[in-house]
């Protein structure tokens, strides 16, 4: 090195080497400044320092030289400034005060600095806002955003007492990974949102409305899942920070919202979730509660403002309610199982796995009984189709007409929906229709095949039903299934009679992909009794009432239930196939290997309900 010249024009704020130092390669020589930032010149191979040819303060432009030195060997002893600092001292091991104020101030946002908070919670037998984020994610893999955040409550707190008892501002977001062992890095990341009931309440405060804006917008932006933990109670009156009324105006519903069909949603519930933190859960694709849950849209302060009396918030939305109602999906004892089941919901939509189990496919023959008069549980058929362990039934509590699952068949994807026959012998009442058109829109958004297996007399009729809007309804799942861009495969079990049986086939048994039949289906317009009552009507009139009209019924009826063979609708083409039951696995493997999701959005329609 025989010089050192200024890469810009800039002022010498402090030479740090003198004539005759030996400075080695990397030493800092002098020091500029230029637009209020300093910038370090440092010696580019060991030299001697002949002489400075600018001093302290002047000013110099970009290519002059600033000292002229000659070279030297790099064993030379050192010169006057030392290698660049690093954030520690590797010799003593001290952390630099700014990082030092950082790693205090982010200890204090951690469930350890509160010790008594945790222990009133763990009282209650749960778990804290964080020890639920860190059981649904990967290990070290949650990034979480806005960690710093207190309650926007300033003008009547101090600073030290909202750092200490409003951390996160009473809720824990951030990016991490869910399922990460079986997925790859970029199908595995999610959003997750957890409330903090163990600050203010849980409830919604200016600050994490904030933060939950942010993390939506990522989500909807990225397509990433969004997991919410959503106890809490609702809005937040105490923030005073902010120049507002109502706080009416913020975006966090809309966004929630937003994200409906967009990206998979799932809402936990554990404890109490009242008003605004019940309305985002009511946004979710599939709510999880446990049993010690209570869901409502006002708790009792609420309730009792509204002059609707006085409550206990155990008596608002308890679970068993909310269960039955619909409003609850999966019921679980406690938080481990609704973070099992988060993950297990979410496992469907990141894709398919390539380790899984067939089941015993032979029981599937047996499963009908030979008596058609015999009901029967579909559920024992839905578990037999499935890979082993993958089955997780939806919405058990409502509308119990009509199972709906996902599972996975070969390790891919679906959703399953099956007649129940131990309920009004497989009749579709309102409930049954409501819960199965969701279900198939559910599917439709995320791109899940849907197998349906059918055992129905048809819709449910009567004046009782029709004062339930049961037109209405059930004329859901056929404008639902119209808009259908995923794959749909039909197997009829045993019944399949009229506009009920059309209902579950897409909207008529040429709509799925294939429609196929066991040995025991048989097919009508209507149920085969009540086909030979009206049909044969006078026949039956004619013939004197007691054991001879009784035999001929009987022989009418046998008649019908011949005709109305599975082997004849598929002689006359009405339905693809007729199959044996241990076969059925096969047949929806293969059917869904080539059948594809159509890439383009559902088409527009207006809900019959």
């Amino acid at each position: 090195m025989n010089s050192l010249r200024s890469p810009l024009a800039a002022q010498i704020v402090q030479w740090l080497v003198a004539p005759g130092d030996v400075v080695r390669a990397g030493d800092v020589l002098v020091i500029l400044e230029a637009m209020k930032m300093e910038h370090e010149l440092r010696a580019e191979a060991p030299a001697r320092v002949l002489e400075l040819l600018y001093a302290d303060g002047e000013a110099v432009q970009a290519g002059d030289a600033l000292l002229r030195a000659e070279p030297v060997e790099a064993s030379g002893p050192a010169g006057a400034s030392a290698p660049p600092a690093t954030p520690a001292d590797t010799a003593t091991g001290a952390l630099r005060a700014d990082l030092q104020r950082l790693l205090r101030r982010q200890a204090l946002t951690l469930d350890a600095a509160r010790p008594e908070a945790v222990a009133r919670r763990h009282s209650l037998g749960q778990r804290t806002a964080r020890e639920n984020i860190a059981d649904l994610c990967d290990d070290d893999s949650f990034l979480e955003y806005g960690a710093l955040a207190v309650a926007a409550q300033r003008n009547r707190r101090s600073e030290d007492d909202l750092i200490a008892n409003t951390p996160a501002d009473g809720m824990v977001t951030g990016i991490g990974s869910v399922n990460g062992a079986l997925f790859s890095a970029e199908r595995a990341r999610a959003v997750v949102m957890a409330y903090d009931a163990t600050v203010l309440a849980g409830t919604q405060g200016m600050r994490n409305h904030q933060k939950t804006d942010r993390l939506l917008g990522i989500a909807l932006e990225q397509r990433l899942p969004v997991v919410l933990f959503a106890e809490g109670g609702g809005g937040r009156p105490g923030d005073t920070d902010m120049p507002i009324v109502a706080g009416l105006h913020v975006g966090t519903f809309a966004a929630f919202a937003r994200l409906s069909g967009q990206v998979p949603v799932v809402g936990i519930v554990s404890g109490r979730c009242f008003a605004g933190n019940a309305a985002l859960l009511g946004c979710s694709d599939v709510v999880i509660a446990t049993r010690a849950s209570n869901i409502g849209m006002g708790g009792p302060a609420m309730v009792e403002g509204g002059g609707l009396g006085r409550f206990r918030p155990e008596e608002i939305g308890p679970s068993g309610v909310q269960h039955a109602n619909g409003v609850i999906d999966v019921l679980v004892d406690d938080e481990v199982q609704a973070v099992a089941a988060a993950q297990h919901y979410l496992s469907f939509f990141q894709g398919r796995v390539g380790d899984w189990r067939a089941p015993d496919v032979q029981a599937l023959r047996d499963l009908v009984p030979e008596n058609r008069l015999r009901v029967y549980d579909t559920t024992a058929a839905m578990a037999g189709l499935v890979d082993a362990g993958s089955l997780l039934p939806l919405r058990t509590g409502f509308g119990v007409g009509i199972h709906t699952a996902l599972a996975r068949i070969e390790g891919r994807p679906v959703g399953l929906m099956a007649n129940n026959p131990l309920h009004l012998g497989g009749a579709i009442d309102a409930d049954a229709a409501d819960k199965a058109a969701r279900f198939m829109q559910l599917c439709n958004a995320h791109g899940l095949p849907i197998v349906s297996l059918v055992d129905t007399p048809g819709f449910m009729v009567g004046p009782d039903v029709e004062a339930r809007a049961q037109v209405r309804h059930v004329s859901r799942l056929f404008v639902v299934a119209a808009s259908l861009r995923v794959p749909y495969f039909s197997v009829v079990l045993r019944k399949g009679y009229g506009l009920g049986a059309m209902g579950m086939t897409a909207g008529g048994f040429h709509a799925p992909a294939f429609t196929v039949a066991w040995p025991t289906a048989e097919f009508g317009a209507m149920g085969l009794e009540g086909a030979v009552r009206l049909g044969y009507r006078k026949e039956l009139e004619a013939v004197p009432e007691g054991v001879e009209r009784d035999a001929l019924f009987e022989r009418l009826l046998a008649q019908q239930y011949a005709n109305g063979a599975a082997v004849q609708m598929a002689a006359t083409l009405e339905i693809d196939a007729v199959i044996d039951p241990a076969l059925t696995r096969d047949w929806l493997a293969k059917g869904l290997v080539g059948a594809k999701v159509s890439e383009q959005r559902a088409g527009r329609f207006v809900d019959t309900w």
